[in-house]
């Protein structure tokens, strides 16, 4: 198998995704073919495999399927992070009709959090992306009603590649004796 592998695999990944398990995996199962890991924002995602900067996406959906393979992976609850003087700091959860009357942010994730403080308002994101701005300034809550946010594994219909199969097993759990055609 590792000489049908291409020399490298690009696999980008939107925020709050960590594909550590796999990408561990990857490299104990094949050590002379490359694992590149691109972070990218969620607008990307589509682009970085129309461009071919990447083989492979984590990607959150929607993202639209037309010419892209998706294996669903996981969901992840919703939550808004607010000021810690925020009202939202003294609930447990907060449903989405408690959120109307706030001005909610959608900047870059590198500024955002200093926005938030700053009293410019909260943001609606995947607990795995409020996990970033852990800091003492910031409060987090489940929003109750809204949709969680699953997160899949994309990459062109077009493309077959004995890498991208491996690594698709690999997301699997297929162990490295099971057949990839089982």
């Amino acid at each position: 198998m590792p000489d049908e592998l291409a020399r490298s695999l690009t696999i980008a990944i939107v925020p709050g995704v960590n594909p550590g398990k796999w990408t561990k995996t990857w490299s104990e199962r094949h050590p002379r073919t490359r694992l590149e890991v691109l972070p990218i924002s969620d607008a990307e995602q589509h682009d970085v495999l129309t461009s071919g900067r990447a083989d492979m996406v984590f990607a959150r959906m929607p993202v639209d399927t037309t010419s892209l393979h998706a294996i669903r992976l996981y969901d992840e609850v919703t939550v808004v992070v607010a000021e810690c003087d925020h009202p939202i700091s003294v609930v447990d959860a907060v449903s989405l009709a408690k959120l109307d009357d706030e001005t909610v942010l959608s900047e870059p994730l590198s500024q955002i959090v200093d926005l938030i403080v700053a009293g410019g308002g909260v943001t609606v994101v995947p607990q795995s992306v409020a996990r970033q701005f852990s800091r003492k300034d910031v409060v987090v809550r489940p929003v109750t009603d809204a949709p969680p946010s699953t997160v899949a594994l994309v990459w062109p219909r077009s493309v077959e590649s004995a890498a991208i199969s491996e690594f698709i097993g690999i997301v699997r759990g297929r162990t490295a004796r099971s057949s990839r055609s089982g």
